[in-house]
């Protein structure tokens, strides 16, 4: 007869594995993706390192774990900006607002979420989420347009090269701890950028 896992012994094994996901998280956040060592996150997890390699079997698993994880907590609150009932200028500023001040308040995990050289299995992942951010984008552009506010544009385009737009102007700064705020002046590109009325 095969070996169940009880209730208990599950529940057991995903507070283990969330333990390990947030203290992967929070080195990261501190030290990006090159200070993020099995070792390192099994200390702050409090576990031994096997326990690590039980839930991640390698530390590529870990990381792109890591990295979906924090892209996904980013692109809802994007998402939830785009989707405010604004006008479409209204609309790119929440969201560029929304982006710049998540970044700023945490430049680490930002420009590792961005552009910190990583394993390809993480790049792979790196699209997967830039085209969730230029879903949002896309949503409010689509919207302006069928109100009239905007004029037709190709919405694909001009969402992606926002979003290439808005990480490339970070990007620089987040990697050598220079960020300041640039947010008015990526809402005033923005806004011209979409057509949109100010």
């Amino acid at each position: 007869m095969p070996y169940r896992r009880t209730p208990r012994v599950e529940a057991r094994l995903s507070a283990s594995r969330e333990r390990i996901l947030s203290a992967a998280l929070a080195i990261v956040a501190e030290h990006g993706y090159a200070g993020c060592s099995v070792a390192a996150v099994a200390r702050r997890a409090g576990v031994a390192t096997g326990s690590v390699y039980r839930h991640f079997p390698a530390k590529a698993d870990l990381v792109a774990e890591v990295f979906r994880t924090a892209s996904q907590r980013e692109v809802d609150a994007v998402a939830r900006a785009a989707s405010l009932e604004l006008t479409p200028a209204e609309a790119v500023a929440a969201v560029i607002e929304t982006f710049t001040g998540r970044a700023l308040r945490s430049p680490r995990m930002a420009y590792a979420l961005l552009a910190e050289p990583v394993d390809p299995a993480v790049d792979a992942e790196r699209l997967v989420f830039r085209r969730a951010y230029a879903e949002a984008i896309a949503g409010l552009v689509r919207r302006g347009i069928a109100t009239g506010e905007l004029p037709d544009q190709n919405v694909e385009v001009s969402a992606a090269a926002l979003v290439g737009a808005i990480g490339e102007a970070l990007v620089g700064q987040l990697a050598d701890g220079t960020a300041h705020d640039a947010t008015p002046d990526l809402i005033t590109f923005a806004q011209r950028s979409i057509g949109a009325v100010t």
